[in-house]
């Protein structure tokens, strides 16, 4: 029986071990601004980790799962830490929630976080950055990016589509509302960390969503 359990015991290692050291086809990439100055030991490559997931992207999803687990299904906490909502429901996306404090790319202070709604239960599904360009390099190893028309943001989450702020009606429309903010067209840049995305990590939208549209 013990030479029994000791046989599948090996086998459970022998296959784990061939699925973290599969080849995963990754390049290599440059370490992105942020983590410049201060770069984690584990993102030092070697010839032996070549095969291994690009540790710039393992590093980050790491460090940005634990600053937000906090707040997966707490939108209170949320909120208690400075996210105010800036949109209601995007279809296959979600309802957005922002902090101004939060500046610059940290994987552990995304200032926007995308919540899913279900009657009155919120879950988090993804976490994002805006750029008013392009960036040059790349946030983080294969970004893609989405787009943000110009517009007009109220206090509940409302949104106007206007090329300038002084185009914003005073108070929401739908609402009446009061204005929050402008902002010029936008890249987007989503990552979704605490649910699936069979279109990609980094897809603005999110097929498995769409349950949620209604909410």
């Amino acid at each position: 029986m013990r030479k029994a359990m000791l046989a599948t015991a090996l086998l459970a290692v022998t296959a784990v071990t061939a699925v973290a050291t599969s080849s995963s086809g990754a390049a290599r990439h440059t370490l992105p601004p942020w983590m410049l100055n201060h770069p984690p030991a584990s993102v030092k490559r070697s010839p032996a980790s070549a095969n291994r997931p690009d540790p710039v992207l393992a590093t980050f999803l790491a460090r940005a799962r634990l600053a937000t687990a906090k707040y997966v299904t707490n939108l209170a906490a949320a909120k208690a830490d400075g996210y105010g909502i800036i949109t209601k429901m995007i279809p296959d996306m979600g309802y957005h929630f922002m902090n101004p404090r939060l500046t610059g790319f940290e994987p552990t202070k995304p200032p926007i976080l995308v919540y899913e709604k279900h009657g009155s239960t919120w879950q988090l599904g993804a976490i994002e950055w805006v750029f008013t360009s392009k960036p040059k390099t790349p946030p983080l190893p294969g970004a893609t990016y989405g787009a943000f028309g110009a517009g007009c943001h109220y206090k509940d989450g409302s949104y106007v589509p206007a090329q300038t702020q002084d185009s914003c009606p005073k108070t929401a429309p739908s609402s009446g509302a009061a204005f929050n903010f402008w902002h010029p067209n936008l890249i987007t840049f989503h990552v979704w960390l605490w649910y699936p995305n069979p279109s990609g990590l980094y897809s603005g939208t999110n097929p498995l969503v769409q349950p949620f549209n209604g909410q």
